[in-house]
């Protein structure tokens, strides 16, 4: 089954289901894409805007169904329409006329990085117009709502087989990361950052898990600091209800070169080091499977699953 497409014909995203024995596992990169729908009506160089992407991370990633998690991962841009916000977190100067539902642009929306990105950085705006009400309702549509719906219906799909479902937001974060927040920090940017909006969208076993591979294979760690998540681990994210979601940045230098978006040297050893932290996740979550078959019966069960198949998306 095909997902909804882009102007250029190229579907909105790719949902890659477990070729191995399924775990309780959904990742997502919704700002890895690269493909410019025709129109954008950009007023900049695509190079600028080639800022904004999370380039290359779903590669990163690719292991995932490998180890038996389901992988989604945008192909529209971030700067597009971005699929990490909420669909009121949208700056009304940029529309043409007024929304037609009341607006609740956030911070990031201030800083120019809402729903629909107003600049690529503090002084070069993205257009030289306003956008039509029509126009971000398209984009809402061909993008914005098949990509969520994608999601949560894995999401869905996982809890309902499992009991349980963990969830791996993925991002990457440019060098300059402090500066482009108007943070002030006296510490270097971690070589990851783990998101969980202080400890309340993840179980903390799991944070540490990933925490602990990360830092073995030599890289530094921060929680939360600069990047806490935004709109899908705070939708996702409800440890009692054996819901948790956590958000992975990876500082970009590490794989890539900021200026041409070209992989690096080292690109490849980062790529196993990422397929290594998610076979352990796999031996965690399988572990976390047996303890609960073993333990109380009000536990739900995971049970053995088939491979999930990929859910029709209506354009």
């Amino acid at each position: 089954m095909s997902a909804p497409h882009l102007h250029s014909g190229e579907p909105a995203f790719t949902l890659r289901a477990p070729v191995a024995p399924a775990i309780p596992l959904v990742c997502d990169s919704p700002h890895s894409g690269t493909t410019y729908p025709e129109d954008f009506g950009h007023a900049v160089p695509r190079a600028l805007l080639r800022a904004a992407e999370d380039t290359h991370v779903e590669a990163l990633w690719h292991a995932a169904p490998d180890v038996g998690a389901t992988l989604l991962a945008a192909h529209f841009p971030r700067s597009y329409i971005d699929a990490n916000r909420t669909l009121d977190d949208l700056d009304p100067a940029l529309l043409d006329t007024p929304w037609p539902t009341p607006l609740a642009p956030s911070e990031k929306t201030r800083l120019g990085y809402g729903l629909i990105w107003r600049n690529v950085n503090a002084t070069t705006p993205i257009y030289a117009r306003k956008l039509p009400v029509a126009e971000v309702q398209r984009r809402i549509r061909r993008c914005y709502q098949p990509y969520h719906e994608a999601l949560a219906t894995a999401i869905e799909h996982t809890h309902a087989k499992f009991g349980a479902v963990w969830h791996l937001n993925l991002h990457s974060m440019p060098n300059n990361a402090y500066e482009r927040l108007q943070i002030q920090s006296e510490h270097p940017l971690a070589d990851f950052v783990l998101g969980d909006r202080d400890g309340t969208t993840c179980e903390p076993a799991f944070v540490d898990l990933v925490e602990q591979e990360l830092k073995a294979r030599g890289y530094t760690v921060a929680r939360n600091n600069p990047y806490k998540g935004v709109q899908l681990i705070a939708q996702i994210g409800q440890p009692g209800h054996q819901r948790h979601s956590l958000q992975v940045e990876i500082r970009r230098p590490i794989y890539m070169d900021e200026a041409s978006r070209e992989r690096s040297a080292q690109f490849d050893a980062v790529q196993r080091d990422l397929s290594g932290v998610l076979e352990a996740i796999a031996r965690y979550l399988r572990e976390h499977s047996a303890v609960r078959r073993s333990g109380s019966t009000a536990q739900p069960e995971f049970p053995q699953a088939a491979p999930v198949a990929p859910h029709a998306i209506a354009p």
